[in-house]
């Protein structure tokens, strides 16, 4: 959850303090209809009660564009495209949308802090078409493990803005699609 450094909030209770005395003046930036920071940003307006105006954009560059020129106030941008910002100061981070804090900005509030229950992530994964041979997949599941247990590539993953979460078993990241479908 970003903001323009010129945002009145400071924290998310701030924020969330604001746009309940300005409800409907707050505009939401995010990288398009539908997409998970518009999402996120919904989710966040449900669980806080507070009213926002969505702006969809092409894409979270545009939608970053905008929020640092100051026309828009906040955006629920993925760290990817956003921690440089956050880091030069050119964007204020309030929050991620993590349920727990993240390890590369631990200063760095998760919204469920303040929002009990909120926990918006994206999680990432790799898939075999249906019926491949169950030996390949094996192999596959291990290499690829293998390759994320390295501390070069976690590093990379976490300066990224991403959480390498391990070990994983084909069987188990069935059940995480299974139950988030769900």
């Amino acid at each position: 959850m970003v903001v323009h450094p010129s945002f009145p909030a400071k924290t998310v209770p701030e924020f969330i303090a604001y746009a309940k005395a300005n409800a409907g003046k707050i505009n939401m930036a995010s990288a398009g209809a539908g997409g998970t920071s518009h999402m996120f940003g919904e989710l966040f307006k449900v669980m806080a009660n507070i009213g926002m105006v969505h702006v969809p954009y092409r894409g979270q560059p545009a939608a970053l564009t905008d929020l640092m020129a100051g026309q828009v106030q906040v955006d629920f941008a993925s760290f990817p495209p956003s921690i440089e910002y956050v880091k030069a100061a050119k964007l204020r981070a309030l929050a991620v949308t993590t349920g727990v804090r993240w390890r590369g900005l631990p200063d760095i509030p998760a919204l469920s802090e303040f929002v009990p229950g909120y926990d918006a992530t994206m999680w990432q994964g790799l898939v075999a078409p249906k019926g491949a041979p169950a030996g390949i997949v094996e192999k596959l599941n291990r290499e690829i493990n293998a390759a994320l247990a390295d501390p070069k590539m976690q590093a990379r993953i976490l300066e990224l803005g991403g959480t390498v979460v391990l070990p994983g078993s084909p069987g188990e990241f069935r059940n995480l699609i299974v139950e988030e479908s769900e």
